[in-house]
């Protein structure tokens, strides 16, 4: 078996868009799992970003998580 390969693009605009489809597969993979396990995960990734040391890694965060919340409500 061959490892796969997720190296990130090399410029800017591709890996934006990278990142964007992660935050989409995210938000329907929790749509997959249930209202119930779906509250959890995010309660407790909301539980790790309030542990972050870094103020601004935790702001990056905390907006990425409020867009899946938002995506999934939808």
């Amino acid at each position: 078996m061959s490892t796969p390969d997720f190296s990130p693009a090399d410029n800017l605009e591709q890996l934006a868009l990278e990142v964007n489809c992660l935050k989409a597969l995210f938000t329907q993979m929790l749509k997959a799992m249930g209202q119930a396990d779906a509250g959890k995960v995010i309660i407790k990734m909301e539980k790790e970003i309030a542990q972050l040391e870094d103020s601004t890694q935790a702001e990056v965060f905390n907006h990425t998580i409020q867009q899946i919340k938002q995506a999934y409500r939808q």
